[in-house]
């Protein structure tokens, strides 16, 4: 009997519906952002999230070398977002143009204005895994805007929304 495939374990995974968030951090001078679904809240005491990010990815080297980082939980009002932000090769300066955000009050990192919730973060821990990174973040604020709405999902490749 051979183990599962890449493929195989991609096509399972999709199956599992995660929310959608857009992560940023400014390294550099220059904002950095990507669309993530690889976030958990980890511990309430001390307050922790993880974060999987592929070691590909430019956002990767940006986070490393900032050591914070935001994370803006998104609503359905967000999925052009989160597909533009999700676009590989899109070009990184003002690639958070033609979106509304606001610095972060404890780190200066950008958090999009419209978000369901923001949280900002510093790296506790780097862990490789594979092709990915772990990151393990202290919880440095939490945004909790009045407005509310349904939720970004993310579900066999596509976006939808729960609400």
């Amino acid at each position: 009997m051979t183990g599962p495939t890449s493929d195989e374990l991609r096509q399972a995974m999709g199956r599992f519906v995660t929310g959608v968030t857009v992560v940023t951090t400014l390294a550099g001078g220059l904002d950095h952002a990507m669309t993530a679904n690889a976030v958990v809240s980890v511990s309430l005491d001390p307050m922790l999230v993880l974060l999987c990010v592929e070691q590909e990815a430019r956002w990767h080297d940006a986070v490393l070398a900032a050591g914070v980082w935001g994370v803006s939980i998104l609503g359905e009002q967000d999925r052009a977002t989160a597909q533009w932000l999700a676009t590989r090769g899109r070009p990184l300066h003002d690639q958070l143009a033609r979106v509304d955000v606001e610095r972060g009050p404890v780190t200066g990192v950008a958090l999009l204005s419209g978000a369901l919730a923001t949280l900002e973060c510093r790296t506790q821990q780097v862990v490789p895994a594979g092709d990915h990174t772990v990151l393990l973040a202290e919880v440095l604020h939490v945004g909790l805007p009045d407005h509310t709405g349904d939720a970004l999902t993310f579900y066999r490749g596509r976006f939808g929304h729960l609400s």
